[in-house]
C-alpha cells in the first residue's frame, strides 16, 4: 500500500556519521539482502568479530524470510498459510495461520480503531485495482489510464474491516465477504522490522540499525567513543538517491524508529499527472496533501501505520493525530517544498542544532 519497491524512502547516512574510534572489542559491520518484502534490507551493527556479526545476520535474514512469506499476498508457499491463503478463502472458511499473522492483523485493527480509517488493511480490493492499472501503465506508458471511479466505488463496498474475523484461541482468520482481500503493505515491513529488532536484541546484539526498505529501527547506540545516537537522513522527494542534495534533513535517534511515506516512489503518469500508491479510502484516489511525511516513534510497526494515516489527513488534522500519540514526532514535506514539523522533532534535527555526539 505504500513503501516503494527496491527504494529507500529514508537513507542511512554516509559512513562519516557512523564511523570513528570504536569502543574496545567492538567493530562496525554492514550487510544487506534483497530477497524479502521486495526491497533492500540493510543492517549496520557492532560486534566483537565478523564471525559473531555473521551469526546475527543469518538469524536476521532467516527471520525476515519467514515473515516475508507469511505476510505475502501474491504467492503461495508449500506448507504455509499466509495472507494470500486468507484472501483465497474469503467467504469460504477460516484459515489457520501462524501467530505472527494473528498478531499483525490484531495490531492493525487496534490502530485502525485508535486513530481512524485512513490505514485499513481491508482496502485490498481497491489497492488491487490501482496496482493493476499502474502495472499496465508501466508496461505501456502511452496507453496509461486511471481506474474508472465506478470500478473503485464497487470495490470499496468490500473493505469493511469489521468483516475481518480473528479467532485468537483457534488461531484463525476469516474474511466474511467473499469479495474481500487483505493488503498489509501499509504496516507489514515496519511491523517485521520491529519484531526482528526486538528478537535480535534479546539474542545479544545491542547496537544495530535495521533498515527494511527505509523502515528504520535503531537499537541502542553506535559503539563509538564519541557517538550517542544514530544519524538518519531523510530523502529529498525531488532528488534521486544518488544526486547531490538527496538528503533533505538529518535526524539523530537512539532506540527509536524512523519511517517515511511519500508520493515519489511507486507511481505512474497519465496525461502529465502523477498518480502514486497511497490511496485515500474516502476519495479512492491518491492522497495529495504532501510530498512526504516522516514519523519518529519507538515502535517501527506503529511508525509505519501512522506514516500512511498522517499522510492522508490535511495538515491540521495530521498534526493533531501525531500530537495525540505519546513519544511520537513528525516531519512533513508540503507540496510547495515547505517543511512542517512537530515541536519535538526539532530537538533531533541537524538543522536545529542536534548532533549525535556524546553529551549533545
Amino acid at each position: 500500500m505504500k513503501k516503494g519497491l527496491l527504494y529507500f524512502l529514508i537513507l542511512i547516512l554516509s559512513l562519516s556519521f557512523l564511523t570513528g574510534c570504536t569502543k574496545d572489542k567492538y567493530k562496525k559491520y554492514e550487510d544487506s539482502f534483497f530477497d524479502t518484502f521486495d526491497t533492500v534490507t540493510q543492517i549496520i551493527g557492532y560486534a566483537k568479530s565478523e564471525d559473531e556479526f555473521e551469526v546475527y545476520m543469518d538469524k536476521i535474514h532467516s527471520r525476515f524470510l519467514v515473515l516475508h512469506k507469511l505476510f505475502d499476498k501474491y504467492k503461495t508457499y508449500e506448507g504455509i498459510n499466509n495472507i494470500k491463503t486468507i484472501n483465497d478463502n474469503a467467504g469460504i472458511k477460516p484459515v489457520k495461520v501462524e501467530k505472527e499473522i494473528i498478531d499483525l492483523i490484531i495490531f492493525s485493527k487496534e490502530w485502525y480503531y485508535k486513530v481512524g480509517k485512513e490505514t485499513n488493511i481491508a482496502m485490498g480490493p481497491v489497492i488491487n485495482i490501482w496496482s493493476k492499472y499502474r502495472d499496465k501503465a508501466i508496461e505501456n506508458p502511452k496507453n496509461a489510464k486511471i481506474p474508472p471511479m465506478e470500478e473503485l466505488k464497487e470495490a470499496s463496498k468490500h473493505t469493511d474491516i469489521e468483516k475481518v474475523i480473528v479467532d485468537k484461541e483457534k488461531g484463525t482468520v476469516f474474511l466474511e465477504d467473499a469479495n474481500m482481500s487483505l493488503d498489509v503493505g501499509a504496516v507489514a515491513k515496519g511491523y517485521a522490522v520491529e519484531l526482528v529488532a526486538r528478537e535480535i536484541e534479546k539474542e545479544g546484539l545491542g547496537s544495530v540499525l535495521i533498515s527494511g526498505g527505509g523502515n528504520i529501527k535503531a537499537i541502542g547506540k553506535p559503539m563509538e567513543k564519541t557517538k550517542e545516537k544514530w544519524g538518519i537522513g531523510i530523502q529529498n522527494p525531488d532528488k534521486d538517491l544518488i544526486d547531490t542534495g538527496s538528503i533533505l534533513e538529518t535526524l539523530f535517534v537512539k532506540d527509536y524508529s524512523v519511517v517515511s511515506s511519500g508520493d515519489y516512489q511507486r507511481y505512474f503518469i497519465v496525461d502529465g499527472e502523477v498518480y502514486h500508491h497511497i490511496i485515500d479510502p474516502d476519495t479512492l484516489m491518491p492522497g495529495d496533501y504532501y510530498r512526504a511525511i516522516t514519523i519518529v516513534t519507538p515502535d517501527s510497526g506503529v511508525a509505519d501505520f501512522l506514516s500512511t494515516s498522517a499522510f492522508l489527513l490535511p495538515l491540521e488534522e495530521s498534526k493533531k493525530l501525531i500530537e495525540s500519540i505519546d513519544d511520537t514526532e513528525a516531519f512533513w514535506v508540503m507540496n510547495d517544498g515547505k517543511i512542517e514539523t512537530t515541536k519535538g522533532m526539532e530537538k533531533i534535527m541537524l538543522s536545529k542544532g542536534a548532533t549525535g555526539g556524546k553529551g549533545k
